[in-house]
């Protein structure tokens, strides 16, 4: 995520450049043609280019709407997942032998505490086991993805073994979705508590209900990560695009027309500057829109407007330390060039 208020003027640069070039290049094109070697066909009256671009407008402004939506909801989750945890480590600490602070006590609370923190962790490393990113990222992402590598934090032994004894951690890692049996083992060990009278019932109720509402949470993730954005709505409003910025330069010599001059073409290219630079600034509007889109329809991934699991993850690990009362507290994620991770 983004962490900046304003997007560094760089990044605006570069990612302006890489769109903008390509047509500014066919503008330029079009204008040598058309001035040059005589291709009058070239011009194409504005008025319908101009209503195409009223229709991608909305398409694409459509397509946005949508992938913020998945932007939003994947925040909103991860938003249930601190609060559910700080509701958890509340009642462990509350009704696990209660009025009684034994080193019995706080050894059971630790173990369930750790191991909601060894779920968070799991469900954050699970849902960036798979990215759309490792499979041909752009030249920048990449380069991005290599020198941020040491801050994704997405080892499965590094963040999650720490919080579970050796026996817990190779019993989860051979499941095919080790978070959710992290959770069955919560409620195992609490109805194990409540057997031995450890626990009240009416409290071992109250507990499962924050399972529950964590496998709810877990669900919703997994329900966004392996649902991808229609696939119909991300590829036609790249090619609509596509298609209107392709005619874009070739409306613009209809409006500039007569502005140019055949007979003294060849004497000055200043002539083409207004036609190529209307082009280039309207393709880079709709091409900058769409792509705005496009990274933001995968809230769960490694991009630099994801979700930032990362900072939360170890918001939810300073939280519940504390309320356990252990001393080592975390430092909360630092951005890494503007970018939350």
């Amino acid at each position: 995520m983004l962490k900046n208020r304003r997007l560094n003027r760089r990044t605006i640069l570069l990612w302006g450049l890489a769109s903008t070039a390509p047509s500014v290049l066919w503008a330029t094109v079009v204008y040598g043609l058309y001035a040059y070697a005589n291709f009058m066909f070239l011009r194409i009256p504005f008025l319908p280019i101009a209503t195409i671009g009223t229709a991608v407008a909305f398409y694409v402004g459509f397509k946005n709407n949508a992938a913020y939506e998945r932007f939003w909801e994947g925040r909103k989750i991860w938003g249930g997942v601190v609060n559910s945890s700080r509701a958890f480590a509340t009642g462990v600490m509350s009704y696990v032998d209660p009025g009684e602070q034994t080193p019995a006590t706080h050894a059971t609370q630790t173990v369930l505490i750790h191991r909601h923190l060894a779920w968070v962790n799991a469900l954050r490393v699970q849902l960036r086991k798979t990215s759309r990113f490792h499979n041909k990222p752009a030249r920048g992402t990449k380069r991005r993805l290599e020198q941020h590598a040491e801050h994704m934090r997405n080892d499965w032994d590094t963040e999650v073994a720490p919080f579970l004894s050796p026996e817990e951690f190779r019993e989860f890692s051979a499941k095919v979705n080790p978070a959710t049996h992290m959770v069955v083992r919560q409620g195992t060990q609490m109805a194990e508590l409540v057997h031995e009278g450890r626990l009240d019932m009416f409290r071992q109720l109250e507990l499962m209900s924050i399972l529950n509402e964590l496998y709810d949470l877990q669900g919703k993730c997994e329900r966004i990560k392996n649902t991808p954005f229609p696939r119909q709505y991300a590829e036609f409003s790249k090619i609509f695009t596509s298609v209107f910025v392709f005619l874009v330069p070739l409306g613009m010599l209809d409006v500039f027309a007569d502005w140019i001059d055949l007979a003294k073409a060849w004497e000055t290219w200043a002539l083409a500057l207004p036609m190529v630079a209307a082009s280039g600034l309207v393709c880079w509007v709709f091409k900058t829109m769409e792509g705005i889109g496009d990274s933001s329809e995968d809230p769960f991934e490694r991009s630099m407007n994801d979700v930032p699991m990362n900072a939360l993850a170890i918001a939810i690990e300073r939280d519940l330390r504390q309320i356990l009362g252990e001393t080592e507290i975390p430092e909360p994620e630092q951005a890494i060039d503007g970018i939350l991770y």
